[in-house]
């Protein structure tokens, strides 16, 4: 029988991103995500409830992580999930399951500046129009601007799919 481990959750950031380097170096931060659900009660009170998840993300990833989101930051995560067992400082066994993280992809459009944190802005080369291809009068190639706005990032925004049981 086949199995799938699988997590994708859009939250923001609780807390500013932990980085750390393991023994070997390898880049590792911790994320702390909150996402919420509301519903309404039995007495017609709307309830809302936030979970906190766990996150890890590895080696080049984390480090742009840690340079880019803040507290307050949203993102999307892709991974799955991981449960570590690991000692107390009284001996005991513990456990913590968390998102091992395969993708994040930031959702705050650049410039926003959430947290008090100005996140670096990445310097920009000047537009150049694509010159004709060798004996050909091709036209330029569409350029994009980075702050143009592409459409919604995700299918269930552009189809008003917010009522998905899942």
């Amino acid at each position: 029988m086949a199995s799938l481990n699988k997590v994708m959750i859009i939250g923001r950031l609780g807390r500013d991103p932990e980085l750390r380097y393991s023994q070997s170096g390898a880049a590792i931060c911790n994320l702390n995500v909150a996402t919420d659900e509301s519903y309404t009660d039995k007495q017609g009170q709307r309830v809302e409830q936030t979970e906190w998840h766990r996150v890890a993300v590895f080696s080049r990833q984390a480090e742009l992580c840690a340079n880019y989101l803040h507290k307050g930051s949203q993102v999307y995560v892709e991974g799955s999930l991981q449960t570590r067992k690991w000692q107390a400082q009284d001996g005991t066994d513990r456990y913590t399951t968390e998102i091992k993280a395969q993708r994040v992809q930031f959702l705050d459009p650049r410039g926003a500046q959430q947290g008090g944190y100005d996140a670096p802005q990445p310097q920009q080369a000047p537009a150049r129009p694509s010159a004709p291809a060798k004996g050909g009068n091709r036209k330029p190639q569409q350029q994009f601007q980075e702050d143009e706005d592409l459409g919604p990032a995700f299918p269930s925004e552009a189809s008003g799919m917010d009522d998905v049981p899942f």
